[in-house]
C-alpha cells in the first residue's frame, strides 16, 4: 500500500510540473518570437514572477517523491516497475538541470531588462531560452509517462526463493506443488 501511494503522489506531482512546462510551451512561449519587445518584457517579467517561487519547490519535491518512490520499489522487488520509475526520474532530473544551467540564468537576465535596455541581441536570448524550454518540457512528458508505466506494470513481488509475499497472495509459483495435493 505504500507503494502505491508513493507512486500516485510521484505521478501527481510528475503531471503538475509537466503541466506547467506543457501549458506555458503549448500555450504562449511558442509565439514569444512574435510578440513586440514591450509585450514581451511585459509577459516575460510576469511568468517568471508567477512561476519562480512554485517551481522552485514543486520540481524538487516530484523528485524527492520520485527517490522515495523508487527506494521503495527497489525494496519491494518490484524490478520492470523500478526501471521505469527510474527512467522518469532520470528524465525529470533532466528538465531540473536544464531549468538551473540554462532557463533560470536566461530569466534572470530579463528580469533585469526594459524597454529601454533591452539588448540588441535580445531575440537570440529568447530564441535559445525557447529551445531548452522545448527540451525540457518534452523531457517532463516522458518523465510522466515513463511514471504511469512504471505504476500500470507493478503487478506483484518477484517470486523467489525465501519471498513469502507471493505465497501469501497464492502466487503459483511460490506456493507449495499442487500436484502432490490432487
Amino acid at each position: 500500500m505504500k507503494v502505491r501511494a508513493a507512486q500516485a503522489t510521484t505521478i501527481v506531482l510528475f503531471a503538475l510540473v509537466m503541466g506547467v512546462f506543457w501549458g506555458t510551451w503549448f500555450s504562449l512561449s511558442r509565439t514569444m518570437s512574435q510578440l513586440s519587445p514591450d509585450t514581451f518584457l511585459a509577459v516575460g517579467h510576469q511568468m517568471i514572477r508567477n512561476l519562480g517561487g512554485p517551481m522552485a519547490i514543486l520540481l524538487p519535491l516530484s523528485l524527492l517523491s520520485g527517490l522515495v518512490t523508487l527506494v521503495l520499489l527497489r525494496q519491494g522487488r518490484h524490478r520492470v516497475a523500478f526501471w521505469w520509475l527510474l527512467a522518469g526520474f532520470l528524465l525529470m532530473v533532466a528538465a531540473l538541470v536544464i531549468t538551473l544551467a540554462v532557463e533560470v540564468p536566461i530569466d534572470n537576465q530579463i528580469q533585469t531588462w526594459t524597454a529601454t535596455t533591452l539588448p540588441g541581441d535580445w531575440r537570440s536570448t529568447q530564441t535559445r531560452w525557447e529551445l531548452f524550454h522545448t527540451i525540457r518540457t518534452f523531457a517532463s512528458i516522458a518523465a510522466l509517462v515513463a511514471a504511469t508505466i512504471s505504476a500500470t506494470v507493478m503487478g506483484r513481488p518477484d517470486p523467489s526463493p525465501g519471498n513469502q509475499v507471493g505465497a501469501r497472495r497464492g502466487h503459483p509459483r511460490s506456493s507449495p506443488d499442487r500436484s502432490t495435493t490432487r
